[in-house]
């Protein structure tokens, strides 16, 4: 058998390929960022052919920098930024429109307008989503609305439309499918026939011809072609799911969280389908084979690390994201400090498009330590928020949280968070799950893992954040953070 598995990891703002050996190990890896598109405010595009080139580029890279060839691989396994909608010419193989990026809002209007008298709940008992600019069906409806030729173009056929894992698989392999962990946030399938769904994609308003094959997401998918030929393409998982699956979180009740461009909460539910009443999303965790699916509670946040990002580039109050800490450092406290980073809205728990961006508390007395503090303290803050609507809805106090993502290195704000939930939390040795989940699912689609045991034997913890905050200074600090929600509300006016 071949000695290693590739994982591509897709992600918002660049593109990894990594290849894993059978102890969990990253042997080698490449990464390169892809152009951030902002035509308006409001909007986020990406240019899905740099995407396929950056992807070729980091498989190139990444196996020359280790001398290695496609034979050396078992198989390969795909993670993706996940809402992301792509569509494309199925003749020429490129895409006809930008993608349009799971952070965008313009389609606020129409998410509305689907809801109707309903509102937003309306298609939720079966995608387990409520109405929101965040998922992929309604950005291409819009495209389609917003184009009256690729709309008669998609009616006959001519094109195909997909998340990026999607778009991947076509020029990996030739074939149009996706997973069922990408599928479930389109809100075109059903989470219990884990199949596309008429009723669904009728009242989105999709032609049936712009959709591919829904497939598990451990399984042979087919045989790649170009810079990986002949390797087995055989796991494909949403990157919160890759990052649940990396975690070795196979268990009922066993949960994660990434941080990464966003902050993503998910907790394993085994084969129970709980279907949340506080903001939340109930989706798929991965499906084996033919086996039953597992699903997760799912509160997700739309700005984590991209709020550094934002300091850096936007504002030029660090050079590097990784100076945050240090600048955060620099004060003792928020100084009564908070930000709301709602740039595209709030998501979960609140669900609120009309919400934006906020600095709440600001005195003379604030300083840029104080600003840092308050971006990284915000990621925290939301996380909680997430928490907290879990315990509602499934009953689950977690004893300890497992964390992954850019963000876990920044160990300020790991024991901020261990203090606001007053839950430990643990950083495992290998932070980058997402792409270690991706090479899991397909070396156990393919025998190079016998069993999930395997997968649990090579995961190892690096760090342990216990909480030692008082329990008076948690309720004012978090108190203090959902009256700066507040204000942050309302801003767009429907």
């Amino acid at each position: 058998m071949s000695e290693f598995v590739g994982a591509i990891d897709q992600g918002t703002t660049s593109t990894r390929f990594a290849v894993i050996d059978r102890s969990g190990s990253i042997v080698a890896k490449a990464q390169r960022e892809h152009e951030q598109i902002y035509p308006q405010p409001g909007w986020v595009e990406h240019d899905a052919a740099e995407i396929w080139a950056n992807t070729q580029a980091v498989v190139v890279d990444a196996m020359a920098g280790a001398d290695l060839a496609p034979s050396d691989l078992a198989a390969v396994g795909i993670t993706n930024q996940r809402e992301t909608a792509v569509l494309w010419d199925r003749a020429t193989g490129d895409p006809v429109a930008p993608a349009i990026v799971w952070q965008d809002t313009r389609t606020s209007e129409l998410v509305r307008d689907l809801g109707g008298e309903i509102g937003p709940s309306r298609f939720q008992y079966k995608t387990g989503l409520p109405l929101a600019t965040y998922f992929a069906g309604p950005k291409v409806r819009w495209m389609l609305d917003n184009d009256p030729d690729l709309a008669r173009r998609a009616r006959a056929g001519e094109l195909a439309f997909g998340t990026i894992d999607s778009w991947l698989v076509w020029n990996l392999t030739g074939r149009h499918a996706t997973d069922v962990t990408n599928a479930s946030r389109t809100m075109l399938m059903d989470l219990e026939t884990l199949q596309w769904d008429d009723e669904l994609v009728d009242g989105i308003g999709i032609p049936n011809a712009l959709l591919g094959d829904i497939v598990p997401s451990v399984g042979n998918i087919g045989r790649c072609t170009g810079v990986l030929e002949g390797v087995p393409l055989a796991g494909i998982l949403g990157d919160q799911q890759a990052a649940m699956f990396g975690q070795a979180a196979f268990g009922p009740g066993e949960a994660k969280n990434t941080y990464g461009t966003g902050c993503f909460l998910l907790v394993n539910t085994g084969t129970r389908l709980v279907r949340s009443e506080n903001g939340l999303l109930t989706t798929v965790a991965y499906q084996v084979g033919p086996g039953k699916p597992r699903y997760a509670l799912e509160g997700s946040v739309a700005i984590a690390g991209a709020g550094v990002q934002w300091l850096r580039d936007n504002l030029g109050m660090i050079s590097d994201a990784a100076d945050i800490e240090a600048l955060a450092r620099q004060v003792d406290d928020n100084g009564d400090v908070y930000f709301v980073p709602a740039f595209s809205g709030l998501f979960a728990p609140y669900w609120r498009d009309d919400a934006r961006g906020v600095f709440a508390g600001l005195t003379r007395y604030a300083n840029k330590g104080h600003i840092a503090r308050a971006v990284l303290e915000s990621t925290a803050y939301q996380t909680r928020d997430v928490l907290d609507a879990m315990r509602a809805d499934a009953g689950i106090d977690l004893e300890s949280l497992k964390v992954d993502g850019g963000m876990v290195l920044n160990e300020l704000l790991m024991q901020f968070q261990a203090d606001i939930l007053d839950v430990p939390v643990i950083r495992p040795v290998v932070i980058e799950t997402t792409v270690l989940g991706a090479a899991y699912a397909a070396g156990l689609a393919v025998g190079y893992w016998q069993n999930p045991d395997a997968l649990r034997s090579n995961w190892a913890e690096d760090a342990r954040f216990e909480p030692n905050m008082d329990s008076t200074e948690r309720d004012r600090l978090y108190g203090s953070w959902q009256k700066a929600v507040s204000k942050s509300l309302d801003w767009v006016e429907q």
